[in-house]
């Protein structure tokens, strides 16, 4: 339903993203994903997957590595005969290549080729480097591998990146044209390019790409809510919010400012005392659902420039150090506290929606109804929009409560950041329909009142792209079409959004 979502890899790119395993952000792995980028490995970057790669095979030849010359999980202590390790690294690729239910979407396989193109340049996972070239071959051809969305449980994307794996050695299918020719992948590679999280990576930059620009578009609705009831400015006066100075909530009463025209320090009239709270609370709730988003980049720029590969291979020390840098509670906490505001915020949508319907707040009839004896308006979209709000309290249940005992008992606990991810993806859409309700109902009472904003605010730009794209009648008549378009038009009140703080 985005606007911002292009799924069709192999689309003419716009530009580059260089690959450094130190600098790429959320928005590279986005552009990357939709196809509006082309990867390029940065020089700094192949030297230290070379210098790593050839530390590992002289350890691996003179000490016992893990995945290299053992087996792994609970088989860590059974040593590969030499004459075997050839073999070893595609037979744990086999093995491990066993993701489960519904194939991954181009897009979600394509954010995670590109976290685990950079994190290899790094320098930590002892990889040929020529993996890395083959990735972004990947990437700039449009060709993926088939995926499957089960198999990790936060500690490793093991699954998925084995199904990678066994594409790229030529024994497991690619979706799309031209995929890289077949990598020599042996007992060196296997273990080194499944053990990160990429998946699961990509999949948290996707979601927190699209749900913070939905929260930024909530607002811009929220303005016009505001606009359509003549609510009060007061709450989002700068002295208010100076004197409770949470960073998130000063930001978000700083933009109302600007999008409704209000003064920091607003003068009567100001409308009725005491707007209801999807009005008066809004600092306080899109606040911290933003702050919540800030978080969570930051925790996602430190792990997609990661060398967390078990074990680390250190080119300097020309040792391989095993450890528990795989394990994503960070992420895992930083997703669900993530889910938890967003839910929140689409929440007071609902209080805003249920303000628009109320005639002591509109001066309209109930439910914005027309002139009909007993027509119901927009009544139907209350209902709907609690239907999608009861999946976003579902999927913001706390995935970090997971808990699991794998391999004969030596990995004895789980971080669930994979669901945690998922969780957050899944989380879009609703949200965007929830939004999508208030909308319609929003530019409905706009009309009906025959208010317009003062030209040149953001608000009055939103108000103009709504009327040009939603019907105008207001007869009782189904409202389905309404809340699609509405909902698709949020990406554009995100640049409205945006354009304000300018």
């Amino acid at each position: 339903m985005s606007s911002r979502i292009v799924d069709a890899p192999g689309v003419e790119h716009s530009g580059l993203v260089i690959l450094d395993g130190i600098g790429m952000g959320v928005d590279d792995v986005v552009r990357l994903a939709d196809g509006a980028a082309r990867p390029v490995p940065g020089t700094d970057g192949m030297r230290r997957a070379e210098e790593s790669w050839n530390a590992a095979r002289q350890i691996a030849a003179t000490g016992r590595v893990y995945g290299r010359s053992t087996g792994v999980g609970a088989n860590r202590n059974e040593d590969v005969p030499t004459e075997a390790a050839a073999g070893h690294g595609l037979r744990l690729l086999r093995s491990h290549a066993g993701a489960i239910g519904e194939e991954l979407p181009a897009r979600q396989v394509r954010a995670m080729l590109a976290v685990r193109a950079n994190q290899l340049l790094a320098g930590g996972a002892g990889l040929r480097p020529t993996v890395v070239g083959a990735l972004c071959e990947a990437l700039e051809s449009g060709a993926h591998p088939v995926v499957n969305e089960f198999g990790s449980v936060g500690t490793g994307d093991i699954a998925a990146l084995a199904q990678v794996g066994l594409a790229l050695a030529g024994e497991h299918p690619w979706r799309g044209e031209k995929p890289p020719a077949p990598q020599p992948l042996d007992n060196n590679d296997a273990l080194a390019l499944i053990s990160s999280n990429a998946l699961t990576l990509g999949q948290s930059a996707l979601a927190l790409h699209e749900l913070r620009g939905l929260i930024e578009a909530t607002q811009v609705v929220a303005a016009l809510s505001l606009l359509a009831v003549d609510g009060s400015h007061e709450a989002y006066a700068a002295p208010v919010h100076a004197a409770r100075p949470h960073r998130g909530s000063m930001a978000v009463a700083r933009r109302m400012r600007e999008l409704i025209g209000a003064a920091d320090r607003p003068t009567p009239p100001l409308g009725r005392i005491q707007d209801p709270y999807g009005f008066r609370c809004l600092p306080q709730i899109h606040g911290p659902a933003l702050d919540a988003a800030d978080a969570l980049e930051q925790v996602l720029a430190v792990e997609i420039n990661a060398a967390a590969e078990n074990p680390l291979i250190s080119a300097e020390d020309l040792a391989a150090y095993h450890h528990g840098g795989f394990y994503q509670a960070q992420l895992a906490l930083a997703l669900d506290h993530f889910r938890l505001a967003v839910t929140q915020v689409a929440r007071l949508s609902t209080s805003r929606l249920s303000s628009l319907n109320e005639p002591a707040f509109t001066r309209l009839r109930p439910f914005l109804a027309d002139q009909e004896a007993a027509s119901s308006g927009v009544m139907i979209l209350e209902y709907a929009a609690g239907a999608a709000l009861g999946d976003l309290r579902a999927f913001s249940a706390p995935a970090s409560l997971g808990h699991a005992v794998l391999s004969r008992g030596v990995e004895e606990q789980a971080s669930f950041a994979s669901l945690a991810a998922r969780q957050t993806l899944r989380a879009c859409r609703a949200y965007r329909l929830v939004v999508g309700c208030e909308l319609v109902a929003a530019v409905r009472a706009l009309r009906q009142r025959e208010l317009r904003p003062e030209p040149g605010l953001g608000v009055g730009l939103a108000l103009e792209l709504a009327e040009a794209v939603l019907e105008a009648d207001p007869a009782d008549r189904p409202l389905t079409d309404d809340v699609t378009a509405a909902a698709g038009l949020l990406d554009r009140f995100t640049d409205i959004w945006r354009g304000s703080t300018s």
